[in-house]
C-alpha cells in the first residue's frame, strides 16, 4: 500500500528541514518567498494535506465545528446549513452535519462521537424529549454551544423565531382579507416550535372573534401535504384559509387544491413559513411568512464565532422575525365565504 503523504516526504521532495515545512504550512515564521514557494509546489505534487486536528492539539485551538440537525432532509434546514457553512468556512472552520432526525439515543450517540472527536463547537436542535443528562454532558466537556430554532437551557446562546408574533400576523392578515374559517395546517410533533405557532394563529381567531382553532396535522413534505390537505377538507369543507407550519407542507396543500378543482388565492388562500427557495419559484408562487433561511444560517454561525472568541461573553438570545411576503396564493374570499 502506497503510503500517505507526510512533512518528512514533503521535506524531502523540497529539499527543506521538517521544521521548514511545518511553518510554512501554519504560514508562521520567517520564511523566504522562493523557500515558501518550493515548499506548497511540493507539497502539491505529493497531494499532501495538513493533518488539522494534530496541528489543534498543538495549538490548543480546534477549527472543526459539528451541526446537529432534527431533519436534514427539509429544505428549510438545509437553506439554513449552507449559510452556516459559508460563514464558517470563510472563517477557516470545517462544518460536520449530524442528522439525528428527532432520535435522542441517536442523537447522544452522535455528541458522543463528536466529544471523542474533539470538535471546537457545537450548533445544535435538540431532539424532542432530550433528557437533562444530554446538557450536562456538553457543559461538563465546555464545548461552545449553540442551540437552534428550539430553546433548551438559558446556559447556552440561542437563535430562534418570534413564532407566535409571526402565526399572529399571517392569521390577521387573512382575517384582514375576510376570511372567517381558517386553519392551521402541518407538523406532527408537539415541538417548541409547532406549540408557539399555534398559540399565535390560535390567539388571533379569539381576539378577532372567528372560528374555534382548527389544527390538522401532516408530515412536512409535499406529499403528506397533500394527502393532509384532502382529509382536512373533507373533515372542514367551510375553510376558506390556511396558516401552515412550513413552506413544504404548504406547497402540497397547494397540489390538493388543484386536484380539487380550487386554485390558491382564488377559491382558497395558503401561507406558508420559511421562504424557501422553492416558494418563490412555485406556481402559484407562495405567500410566506419570510425568515431568510441562509441568512439565518450564518447568524447562527456568528453567535458561535462570538461564543469561540470570547467563552466568557454574557449569554445571547437572538430571535429573528417573520416577515409576510404576499405572492399569488393568498386573496380574498367568495362573499359567501366572508360573510
Amino acid at each position: 500500500m502506497r503510503q500517505k503523504p507526510t512533512l518528512s516526504s514533503v521535506a524531502r521532495e523540497a529539499g527543506v528541514s521538517v521544521p521548514t515545512v511545518s511553518q510554512v504550512m501554519r504560514d508562521t515564521g520567517r520564511i523566504s518567498k522562493e523557500t515558501r514557494k518550493k515548499v506548497l509546489e511540493a507539497a502539491k505534487r505529493l497531494h499532501y494535506v495538513p493533518n488539522s486536528r494534530a496541528a489543534s492539539m498543538r495549538s490548543g485551538e480546534n477549527r472543526e465545528v459539528g451541526f446537529i440537525i432534527n431533519q436534514l432532509s427539509n429544505p428549510f434546514n438545509a437553506e439554513v446549513v449552507s449559510g452556516v457553512v459559508d460563514m464558517l468556512e470563510a472563517e477557516g472552520y470545517l462544518v460536520s452535519i449530524l442528522d439525528m432526525r428527532d432520535d435522542a439515543d441517536r442523537q447522544d450517540r452522535q455528541l458522543e462521537a463528536f466529544i471523542r472527536g474533539g470538535r471546537g463547537g457545537l450548533l445544535w436542535v435538540p431532539a424532542i424529549d432530550t433528557p437533562p443528562e444530554t446538557v450536562e454532558l456538553i457543559r461538563a466537556h465546555n464545548i461552545p454551544t449553540v442551540t437552534f430554532l428550539r430553546s433548551i437551557t438559558p446556559e447556552f446562546d440561542h437563535v430562534g423565531i418570534r413564532n407566535a408574533d409571526a402565526t399572529a400576523s399571517a392569521t390577521s392578515f387573512l382575517a384582514d382579507l375576510g376570511h372567517r374559517h381558517i386553519a392551521y395546517f402541518g407538523g406532527t410533533e408537539t415541538t417548541q416550535v409547532r406549540t408557539e405557532r399555534i398559540e399565535g394563529y390560535a390567539r388571533t381567531l379569539h381576539a378577532r372573534g372567528l372560528c374555534d382553532p382548527v389544527i390538522w396535522p401532516s408530515a412536512e413534505s409535499k406529499g403528506a401535504g397533500l394527502h393532509a390537505m384532502l382529509e382536512l377538507m373533507h373533515a372542514h369543507p367551510q375553510t376558506t384559509a390556511i396558516v401552515c407550519n412550513g413552506d413544504m407542507v404548504a406547497l402540497g396543500a397547494c397540489l390538493a387544491f388543484d386536484q380539487l378543482g380550487m386554485k390558491p388565492g382564488r377559491e382558497i388562500s395558503v401561507v406558508g413559513f420559511d421562504d424557501i427557495e422553492e416558494a418563490s419559484v412555485a406556481v402559484p408562487a407562495l405567500t410566506t411568512m419570510a425568515v431568510s433561511p441562509k441568512l439565518l444560517g450564518r447568524k447562527l454561525a456568528s453567535v458561535l464565532l462570538d461564543r469561540i472568541r470570547d467563552p466568557d461573553m454574557p449569554t445571547t438570545v437572538s430571535e429573528v422575525s417573520a416577515q409576510l411576503v404576499k405572492r399569488m396564493t393568498t386573496g380574498t374570499p367568495a362573499a359567501s365565504d366572508a360573510a
